[in-house]
């Protein structure tokens, strides 16, 4: 029961919600949860919700597109964000930014693959830095 409120602690905290995960992900261990137990669940947890932001920036390219190309500034915003996308993931893992730019990754496109390779190995990175600390 433990490894499901961790799971859904970091789902909740990868979402735009205002919530942190690795105060939860801490607390469990102190507690007496194995490492790999907490790890598995706030990990899945959190790469979880970056796959839904991801489809919730997908899915608002479609809606949004059309204004998006039409302004000057929004068709230069989408390319920089294409060509970007990749580096600016390498900060998907840090809070209050972190969570919007898995959605503009969704936004602008980036391949799923390597969206998902480089976000959630950063966000397991992150629960296994902090179990070691």
């Amino acid at each position: 029961m433990a490894e499901f409120a961790l799971f859904i602690s970091a789902f909740l905290a990868a979402t735009i919600l205002p919530f942190s995960s690795e105060v939860a992900f801490v607390a469990a261990l102190k507690s007496g949860m194995p490492f790999s137990h907490a790890m598995l669940a706030a990990s899945s947890g959190n790469i979880l919700a970056v796959i839904l932001n991801y489809y919730l920036g997908y899915f608002l390219y479609e809606a949004t597109k059309r204004k998006l190309f039409h302004s000057r500034v929004g068709k230069k915003a989408f390319l920089l964000g294409h060509r970007y996308g990749y580096y600016a993931l390498l900060l998907s893992w840090l809070p209050i930014i972190g969570d919007p730019l898995t959605i503009v990754a969704g936004l602008v496109r980036l391949k799923f693959v390597w969206f998902v390779i480089i976000a959630g190995s950063l966000r397991v990175l992150r629960y296994f830095a902090l179990g070691y600390v």
